[in-house]
């Protein structure tokens, strides 16, 4: 095969991947139209690096707030009692490092238990609470970067959510492990634990249990850190995947470390805090590709050839235009107003686009928002008094004025909006100007 058609068969394969105009509509091929797409943009966004760039951005905070976090989320539980159930947790994590992981995590306890949270003083409190929030706004920060969420959350959001999360989350994940000791241990389960095949499944399900918890966590999590609705479905999509290529993971990292007696000769004893940081590090890059996994089947219409779309004139118009449309029709028949985000989803265009352009039509005075969420878009104004050059004018408009930082080199003929059909050469325009402002002598 020679590698002009080879590029072609891959050029004719993303064409079909991101501009197919009559995608598949019967399953199982819709689901691997869907697989197809959200692996493509996963390459896609590996390639570019953003989500390494702050993978790696994590684990130097993650390195600084480990302590304190613990601390901070161990104090509730330590002051129940109930902090050991806690534990097994953590030696789970620091398991696929082998022997020296499971040495490190009862290092990183023992600090824990040392740190009296209530001696710190009110200086040292801030500075824990502020190192355990500083790691937590980058993570919601790297979210929504991967949700295309401009905006984070408010200050007052941040301490309220943070440190009840913080706070209430490992009691109420210590509640779910006690509650489920609890239940296995009754008399009930014991003898149906006798009865073939519930004791088997039983056993198994035990088993599976840290599994689930873990699931349970990167579901919570892709819902709760990203500033923006996350529809649960999707969340536990790619909690799943997630919590699947976290076992598979530790699977091949323990693996990897029992046979990399090498690096131990080379480094002695930073050994340990060379694998700690690449454990860490393929921690946060499952985290990360998981929410990206959860936005692309949430927003199939974000999935593009680059991860930011260049917005064209061209497209910047027709979407404005298709908008104005898609809100002005069901108004001039009576019908309830259309949401927002299903429009998003309509339009099959990545979401900040539709965004970004419905938000030039408000500020325009063309659209407004209104039902009780605020997320439903009607006209602003009769319909009788919107044009199509409104809507084109609104989205042409330079908010920004950066028109007026440019050289005054144009002539006039070009100023003027009213020229529009663009048929004059340079060559003429040039004369034109040359004979308007003659030489001086």
């Amino acid at each position: 095969m020679t590698t002009t058609s080879l590029k072609q068969r891959l050029k004719a394969a993303e064409d079909w991947i991101l501009a197919n105009p009559n995608p598949p509509v019967q399953r199982p091929w819709t689901w691997l139209y869907s697989v197809g797409r959200t692996a493509y943009a996963l390459i896609r966004d590996l390639v570019t690096g953003n989500l390494a760039l702050h993978a790696m951005s994590l684990v130097y905070t993650t390195l600084l707030s480990i302590v304190p976090l613990l601390a901070l989320s161990f104090s509730v539980l330590k002051a129940m009692g109930v902090h050991q159930k806690l534990e097994p947790l953590l030696f789970q994590f620091f398991q696929p490092m082998g022997e020296q992981g499971i040495e490190l995590g009862e290092r990183i306890l023992g600090f824990v238990d040392n740190m009296k949270v209530g001696v710190l003083g009110s200086v040292g409190l801030a500075l824990l609470v502020y190192t355990v929030i500083s790691l937590v706004q980058k993570i919601e920060r790297s979210f929504n970067m991967i949700w295309r969420v401009p905006e984070m959350r408010s200050m007052a959001q941040r301490f309220s959510n943070y440190l009840s999360v913080i706070m209430v989350g490992p009691l109420l994940m210590a509640a779910a492990i006690g509650l489920t000791a609890t239940i296995l241990a009754s008399s009930f389960m014991v003898k149906l634990m006798e009865i073939e095949p519930f004791g088997s499944v039983i056993v198994m399900l035990s088993r599976l249990m840290p599994f689930f918890l873990v699931v349970g966590a990167f579901t919570f999590v892709y819902i709760f850190m990203p500033n923006t609705r996350v529809k649960l479905r999707f969340a536990m999509i790619g909690g799943l995947i997630a919590g699947v290529t976290w076992q598979a993971a530790g699977y091949l990292f323990a693996s990897f470390v029992a046979g990399s007696a090498k690096y131990a000769a080379i480094y002695s004893s930073f050994a340990i805090g060379i694998v700690l940081l690449i454990w860490v590090y393929v921690n946060w890059m499952i985290l990360l590709l998981g929410a990206s996994i959860t936005y692309y089947l949430q927003n199939p219409g974000a999935i593009s050839k680059h991860q930011k779309v260049p917005l064209s004139p061209e497209l910047q118009e027709r979407v404005s235009l298709v908008l104005m449309w898609l809100v002005a029709k069901p108004f001039s028949e009576g019908k309830p107003a259309p949401q927002q985000e299903v429009l998003e989803r309509q339009l099959h265009v990545p979401a900040e686009l539709t965004r970004e352009a419905s938000d030039k039509l408000i500020r325009a005075g063309l659209l407004m928002l209104a039902g009780e969420g605020g997320d439903l878009l009607v006209p602003a104004r009769s319909l009788d008094t919107i044009t199509v050059q409104d809507v084109l004018n609104a989205s042409r408009r330079d908010e920004e004025r950066m028109v007026a930082r440019l050289p005054r080199v144009l002539p006039e003929a070009l100023m003027v909006q009213s020229v529009a059909n663009g048929n004059e050469t340079l060559a003429e325009l040039l004369r034109q100007g040359s004979e308007a402002t003659p030489d001086r002598k």
